[in-house]
C-alpha cells in the first residue's frame, strides 16, 4: 500500500486554520474532492465549536475546521481523546450547530451509528430496526418486507424475532447497523462503533461494512482511536490535533484490494499513525 501524507501547518496570522492535503488523489485514484471527482457529500468550512462552561472560560473544541469528503469515500478521523471528534459528527448530523463556519452535506440524508447499540430491550430486532422506517413514513404494509431486507443485509435474516439480550454483542451492533441503514442515508456517521468488540467479532464486521458500502455507495465518515482499524477501513485517515481539534496531517490510503487487518501493509500504515500520533499527544502532554 503506497501512502501520500502531508502535514497541514495552519498560516502564522491563523492559529486555528485548517487544510486538506495537497496531493489531489483520493481512494483508487480518484481525484480529490475539491478536484474534478466525485460531488462532495460533505463539507465542513472553518469550523468552531466551543462550549460555555460554568464560572470559567469558553471550552474551544473544534478550531476552524475544513474538511470535505466526497461521493463515497471513508474517511476516517483519529485524535487524542476528547479532540473533538465526536464533536465533529454531531455537527454534520445537525445534533448541534457550530460556533462558527459552515457544515454541508447538500441536502443529503444522514444517519448516525454510536459504540452503544442503544437498542429498545423489550423490542424484537426486527421491531427495533422498523422503528426507523415508522420515522421515516415507510408504509405499514411496505416495512415488514423492508425490515427483513436490512436485516438480510446484515447477515442476521434468521434473527428477527430475538430480543437484544438474546443476541452477541456483534450480532446486537448489526442491528444497529441495519437500523442506521433504514434511515435510507446517504452519508452513515459512526462514532466507534466496533469499540467494545473483541478482535475477532471486529474484524468481521470490517467486512461486512466494506461490503455494505460498497453495494449501496455509501460516504462514511468514521471516528475511531484504533490507528489499526483506520488504516484497515480508511480511503482517508484524518489526524485531528490535541484539543482544541484542528486538522493537522492527512494520509491518503489508495485501495488495490481487499485489506485484512493483518497485512504487513495495514500494519506499516498503522504503525506510522501511531508514531505521529504519539508525537502529537506528547507535544500537548494529554
Amino acid at each position: 500500500m503506497t501512502v501520500s501524507n502531508e502535514q497541514v501547518t495552519p498560516p502564522a496570522n491563523s492559529p486555528g486554520a485548517s487544510a486538506l492535503s495537497q496531493t489531489g488523489v483520493s481512494a483508487a485514484g480518484r481525484p480529490a474532492p475539491d478536484g474534478h471527482g466525485p460531488a462532495v457529500a460533505v463539507r465542513l468550512t472553518e469550523v468552531s465549536k466551543a462550549y460555555r462552561t460554568t464560572g470559567g472560560p469558553q471550552l474551544l473544541a473544534l478550531d476552524q475546521v475544513s474538511l470535505t469528503v466526497g461521493d463515497g469515500e471513508f474517511v476516517c478521523n483519529i485524535g487524542a481523546s476528547g479532540c473533538g471528534k465526536s464533536t465533529l459528527l454531531n455537527l454534520v448530523a445537525g445534533l448541534d450547530q457550530p460556533t462558527a463556519g459552515q457544515v454541508d452535506t447538500g441536502g443529503r440524508k444522514v444517519g448516525l451509528m454510536f459504540q452503544e447499540p442503544a437498542l429498545f430491550p423489550w423490542l424484537t430486532a426486527a421491531r427495533n430496526v422498523e422503528l426507523a422506517l415508522r420515522a421515516r413514513g415507510v408504509p405499514k404494509s411496505e416495512r415488514q418486507a423492508r425490515t427483513q431486507e436490512l436485516l438480510e443485509t446484515v447477515r442476521l435474516g434468521g434473527f428477527g424475532g430475538k430480543r437484544p439480550h438474546e443476541l452477541s454483542g456483534g450480532m446486537r451492533q448489526r442491528v444497529a447497523m441495519a437500523r442506521a441503514l433504514a434511515q435510507d442515508a446517504d452519508v452513515l456517521l459512526m462514532d466507534e462503533p466496533f469499540g467494545a468488540l473483541d478482535a475477532m467479532t471486529r474484524d468481521l464486521l470490517h467486512d461486512e461494512l466494506e461490503r455494505i458500502c460498497g453495494e449501496r455507495t455509501l460516504t462514511v465518515l468514521f471516528v475511531t482511536h484504533n490507528v489499526r482499524e483506520a488504516a484497515r477501513l480508511g480511503d482517508r485517515v484524518i489526524l485531528l490535533s490535541s484539543r482544541p481539534g484542528r486538522v493537522i496531517e492527512e494520509y491518503v490510503l489508495p485501495r488495490t484490494g481487499h485489506r485484512r487487518i493483518d497485512s504487513p501493509e495495514v500494519s506499516e500504515v498503522a504503525a506510522r499513525l501511531t508514531d505521529r500520533l504519539r508525537e502529537e499527544v506528547g507535544r500537548h502532554g494529554s
